[in-house]
């Protein structure tokens, strides 16, 4: 189904266009917007993602809107109400915190609406820091990206009237993670720099997350020890992500592998820009974080390709994953219950493993599909235009 006709410019906000479901959320809105027959603006410092959104249609203006400094937000502030004028912008839609002061005070400065998406959940041990990360709150409308999350935001700002916080789920790209439509050589190359044996019969579990502590790499390490010591070996754990300067993480990962002896069994195979390849070389996904996940797409995108996940009972997770019908829901941080979780699947019949994929997919199509996604987003922009109109005929 074609979108509905949409002819409003937007400019986009945030920090980097590095991997991430903040960046590729930014280039799957803006892919949508100009599908509608609108016109795609992101501010942003730039990254990887950079050239896809230009071969897209998108305008990319570069900006340190990553900064935080005060005398740097304030040149952004001005660089953005530039913006807004020269290229007749109609609404701003701002991505993350640190530039939030700036891009929703130059819309209000130049009279037009702004919205603002709550992709993570945000630490607040300090009046300053709520002070900081309420700034998400002050658009005409915070969009929050799972229903977990908006009932944090509604708990943490109990003012913000709770019609301007709305729930619309990250979307999943149904035709690019397409079980059915996979290249095998693709697949076959991956194998290869992963150092996967060209006969490899064992249950292979993908974790693809960045190497930090909290999306629980470590504590899996713990898990396939304890696995392999209760003599179930036929696993592979294949931890893909960067570091993103972490180095001492990494190496601790990579010292705990050669010390439990897990070379065989644990790999840490880096960046991996092709997913759904990715997913099709493996069986099962894990997404083990120890922190709640605002919505946690490393759940949803393995169901996308019919590939079960393994993934924290916390979080939005709990909305996304279906325990024992699309794939489980393990305790956080337990390196016990996920090890038992690993050999339930490990042990899991191959037709039982297909039918929970296939439902998983099915699950994704009828709750998380990209299309649904960036529709109501655009609803969200047309309500906001509509009212706009309103009070300038008032």
């Amino acid at each position: 189904m074609s979108p509905s006709p949409f002819t409003a410019c937007v400019l986009q906000v945030v920090p980097e266009l590095d991997t991430g479901g903040v960046e590729q959320t930014v280039v799957d809105v803006s892919e949508a917007i100009i599908s509608a027959g609108g016109r795609s603006i992101v501010a942003t410092k730039g990254g990887r993602l950079e050239k896809r959104l230009e071969r897209g249609g998108a305008q990319v203006i570069h900006l340190p809107v990553h900064s935080k400094s005060p005398l740097v937000q304030w040149q952004n502030y001005q660089s953005l109400r530039k913006i807004i004028r020269t290229e007749h912008v109609n609404i701003v839609h701002v991505r993350s915190r640190a530039p939030a002061m700036a891009a929703i005070g130059a819309a209000r400065a130049e009279g037009i609406r702004s919205v603002a998406t709550y992709h993570g959940i945000y630490n607040a041990k300090s009046a300053l820091k709520r002070w900081y990360n309420s700034q998400m709150t002050r658009a005409d409308m915070t969009i929050a990206n799972s229903d977990f999350t908006r009932a944090h935001i509604l708990q943490t700002y109990p003012d913000v009237p709770t019609e301007r916080i709305i729930s619309i789920p990250r979307g999943v790209d149904l035709k690019r993670f397409d079980p059915e439509a996979f290249d095998v050589r693709k697949i076959m190359e991956l194998e290869e720099a992963w150092g996967l044996p060209e006969k490899d019969a064992r249950i292979r579990f993908l974790l693809a997350a960045r190497l930090t502590r909290w999306k629980g790499q470590a504590f899996i390490i713990e898990a396939a020890h304890l696995l392999k010591t209760q003599g179930t070996d036929k696993f592979v754990i294949l931890l893909a992500g960067d570091d993103q300067g972490r180095s001492d993480y990494t190496q601790g990962l990579q010292a705990s592998i050669e010390a439990y002896g897990l070379g065989d069994h644990v790999r840490l195979v880096g960046h991996c820009a092709d997913m759904p390849s990715a997913y099709s070389a493996c069986h099962f996904a894990l997404a083990p974080s120890l922190d709640p996940e605002a919505f946690g797409r490393t759940a949803v995108e393995p169901q996308a390709m019919q590939r079960p996940p393994l993934a924290a009972a916390h979080g939005a997770t709990v909305e996304t994953v279906l325990p024992g019908d699309t794939g489980w829901l393990v305790t956080p941080g337990s390196a016990q219950k996920w090890a038992d979780a690993l050999k339930e699947a490990i042990d899991m019949p191959e037709n039982a493993r297909f039918a929970m994929g296939q439902r998983g997919r099915e699950h994704v199509k009828a709750l998380f599909g990209l299309p649904l996604m960036c529709e109501r987003t655009l609803d969200v922009y047309r309500a906001l235009l509509i009212l706009s109109a309103r009070q300038i005929r008032g």
